[in-house]
């Protein structure tokens, strides 16, 4: 059983993560000149507004339940390629937005640990840890905050479509293959839930699990001061 304080930090963790990476793919085209997510509402910061029942909610619950890396999606914030000047261009850039978002909140969340760090170890440090409250937001959510956000990262890195990393796949393909490319997108996140989470079943691992291991998990440990 989890208790309150894992289930709290674990939301205050994933909430920010997944809206501040949605809100940044529309900001980014925002500043490329296409109003599409901003007409549509989806610059807010109110996680309410990209909530995705299967992405945000069913599936983060799932891992978390299976002790896999909690890792999930938003509802993607719509855009039009059409209004970039450069539509290959643009699209690696609103594509990176998400993940590069990510990367900075890990960091920020890293920098609060390191910053802490020299009272937590000081004379004081046991009488700081012995209070719940702050034992529960240094052990428990800044390793948690920094780590969710890398495994969202690498998560979107990937280049599988539907995710951010398709984008750099999209970027380097000859423009001659993109239509075929855009063709495959439309049926790829079925597909894609299926390796994510019925593979690990039938080969009884999860490959997915071991790489955001090797790279999130890795370097997770190399940003925070002490052993996760």
């Amino acid at each position: 059983m989890f208790n309150i304080a894992y289930i709290v930090c674990s939301l205050l963790s994933f909430s920010p993560a997944i809206v501040l990476h949605e809100v940044s793919h529309g900001f980014a085209a925002y500043r490329l000149g296409d109003p599409t997510a901003k007409s549509a509402g989806r610059l807010s910061l109110n996680p309410l507004k990209h909530i995705d029942p299967f992405g945000t909610v069913i599936m983060p619950a799932l891992l978390m339940m299976m002790g896999w890396p909690v890792f999930g999606y938003a509802k993607p914030v719509p855009y039009n390629p059409m209004y970039f000047k450069d539509k290959r261009r643009g699209d690696l850039i609103v594509g990176l937005a998400g993940p590069a978002a990510n990367l900075v909140l890990a960091l920020i969340g890293a920098g609060i640990t390191w910053a802490l760090w020299p009272l937590v170890t000081g004379s004081n440090g046991q009488a700081m840890l012995a209070n719940s409250f702050f034992q529960n937001f240094y052990l428990m959510f800044l390793p948690m905050f920094v780590l969710i956000n890398l495994y969202l990262m690498f998560f979107n890195l990937l280049p599988i479509p539907p995710l951010d990393g398709s984008s750099i796949f999209a970027f380097i393909l000859p423009e001659r293959f993109l239509p075929q490319y855009y063709r495959i997108q439309q049926y790829a996140l079925p597909v894609f839930m299926i390796i994510v989470l019925v593979l690990p079943y039938v080969l009884n691992v999860n490959p997915i699990g071991i790489y955001l291991d090797v790279t999130a998990g890795n370097i997770a440990n190399l940003l925070i001061p002490f052993e996760l």
